[in-house]
């Protein structure tokens, strides 16, 4: 019989919780192992194409649930490699939201102004940057011009993307070949490798158990390379800590499929899911009124045609994030240009006469695909989200070789969240429909419910141990030794892009782990600089790491 596999540190996922985790652990001195469930590619191996079998279905994970689908990285680096690397903080009056249970959602020693110092390190590690005017494409040009006509101002947005090396090709959602846009894969990641940090693709974690000293054993699969369906091995590592990092649609599926080993789960485990709040609306431009209506114009005598001119949301209104608003009354609107493939399927057709997702007009609409502008939502929800029984193996039952599964998340949408969509859509049209501009419409929820790109608090943080699985340091509640570090731990929405706060969040959950490994008799301290080699926002932490150490 081989012998179990031993580490100090075992992480589940490679997205923003677990790369910040393996670089500040190992590079405090601990073993540390990483399982991802996705492939690792690098730059010459992604593809500017959307076909089967392309980078794009590769490292995407896209889980249709009853009321929510969700889409996700699945890849090492996670959501990172497919996000759209728009990194702004969340607002203030975000931390003291008290949504569906009536009282403070978020633990009371988190505030944007203790969250802070940990949104510099993470600004300092990517590097994050303003957008500047000049870089913005024509997509969010037009957005900005729209908004200033309707009365509105219009931000650009803070993003993790290298103007200088970015060519504007917008396919930064199957993975930047130019390294423009700054995943883990170029910072964290690498920092980690360099302290010795093992990362092992294709491994899916299917649940933890415990021995008898302590230590958790956790159980994976190796997947096929092509055919993620098909677990091609399978093994056991045991470790003396367990991050888990897989997700907010994986996480508690993990941690449900271990209930029966482990013992009871917090309640909070697979409840409470919140997708963000986000929707999306298509503007379809009259191209003859883009001149005249906004005094736009370039060489070529086209004002707007932006086709897949881009690199995601660059520009964003914010003028609905006002703490003077009762709660699900805030929101921001933010520019994208959605690229092919499901963005051409869940687009409607606006003032549509038949079928408003196929048929003639679908494919009219589809002639002019250069004119479409897609707004994206952000809204306060009410976290309704519940994950039911966990699937046999991993977070969903796959219907295809990659990329897309059945999950048990159901989502039922209250009439807080419904109104505050209502509302928004409103907000579009009088933004995007103004003197002519164009013609919006709403993605349907009728074909597959709500979808989020942004899934979190499945397992969140918070002091009250009815209605979060975590403590404020990240431990799950009566299972010491395991913390979650992704979206999961995110109490809810947030109104904004959220990558920033989950890399915050991450980045402050560290001192308090470390502390957990000392306990375990891991020789491991913190201190590390940011994987840049910055140390200002190491200097600025290091008050706050000595409060959370002296708990």
């Amino acid at each position: 019989m081989n012998a179990i596999e031993q580490t100090d540190v075992l992480i589940v996922g490679s997205g923003f919780g677990g790369s910040i985790a393996a670089y500040h652990l190992a590079a405090g001195g601990a073993r540390v192992t990483v399982l991802e469930r996705g492939p690792w590619l690098t730059s010459d191996d992604f593809d500017q194409d959307f076909k089967l079998g392309s980078s794009a279905t590769r490292i995407f994970d896209f889980v249709v649930g009853d009321g929510m689908s969700v889409l996700g990285g699945n890849c090492v680096g996670g959501g990172s490699v497919v996000y759209f690397a728009a990194m702004p903080r969340a607002p203030q009056f975000v931390f003291e939201r008290k949504g569906s249970i009536g009282r403070r959602m978020w633990p009371k020693a988190l505030t944007r102004d203790t969250l802070d110092p940990w949104y510099d390190r993470v600004e300092e590690s990517l590097p994050v940057t303003k957008t500047e005017w000049s870089t913005v494409p024509y997509a969010g040009g037009l957005f900005a011009a729209a908004c200033a006509a309707a009365g509105h101002t219009a931000n650009p947005v803070p993003t993790a993307v290298d103007p200088q090396a970015c060519t504007n090709c917008n396919w930064m959602m199957a993975g930047c070949r130019f390294d423009a846009k700054k995943s883990l894969l170029l910072n964290y990641l690498p920092a980690a490798l360099a302290h010795g940090v093992q990362i092992r693709p294709l491994h899916e974690v299917q649940k933890l158990t415990r021995v008898d000293d302590g230590r958790y054993r956790v159980h994976y699969n190796v997947l096929d390379d092509v055919d993620y369906r098909a677990p091609i091995g399978s093994g056991q590592i045991e470790a003396r800590i367990v991050i888990l990092a897989a997700g907010a649609g994986a996480t508690p599926t993990i941690l449900q499929r271990s209930e029966s080993e482990l013992g009871p789960m917090p309640h909070a485990v697979g409840r409470y899911f919140s997708g963000n709040g986000e929707r999306l609306n298509t503007a379809i431009v009259d191209e003859s009124k883009v001149g005249a209506l906004l005094g736009l114009s370039r060489s070529d005598g086209v004002a707007f045609r932006a086709g897949q001119i881009g690199k995601g949301p660059c520009v964003a209104t914010w003028d609905g994030l006002d703490a003077a608003l009762p709660e699900y009354r805030r929101y921001s609107l933010e520019q994208l240009y959605f690229p092919p493939g499901l963005g051409t399927i869940l687009a409607q057709v606006p003032d549509a006469t038949g079928p408003t997702w196929f048929g003639v007009q679908k494919k009219e609409m589809l002639r002019h695909w250069e004119s479409w502008l897609t707004i994206f939502t952000m809204i306060e929800d009410d976290n309704e989200g519940v994950f039911g029984p966990p699937p046999p193996t991993g977070n969903a039952t796959r219907i295809s070789q990659q990329m897309f599964g059945l999950g048990p998340l159901k989502y039922d949408p209250t009439p807080n969240t419904l109104r505050a969509w209502a509302e928004t859509d409103a907000e579009v049209r009088r933004i995007m429909e103004k003197d002519g501009l164009s013609r919006v419409a709403p993605w349907t929820n009728d074909l597959i419910g709500a979808y989020t790109v942004h899934p979190l608090a499945s397992c969140r943080i918070g002091d009250d141990p009815k209605t979060s699985a975590l403590t404020d340091n990240h431990e799950l509640r009566g299972h010491p030794g395991i913390f979650v570090t992704d979206g999961s731990a995110v109490p809810g929405a947030l109104t904004v892009n959220p990558a920033m706060t989950i890399a915050a969040l991450a980045e402050r959950a560290m001192p308090g782990i470390v502390r957990a490994l000392q306990e375990r008799g891991v020789a491991v301290t913190y201190g590390a600089p940011t994987p840049s080699g910055a140390t200002s926002s190491r200097r600025a932490t290091h008050q706050l790491t000595a409060d959370l150490n002296r708990k």
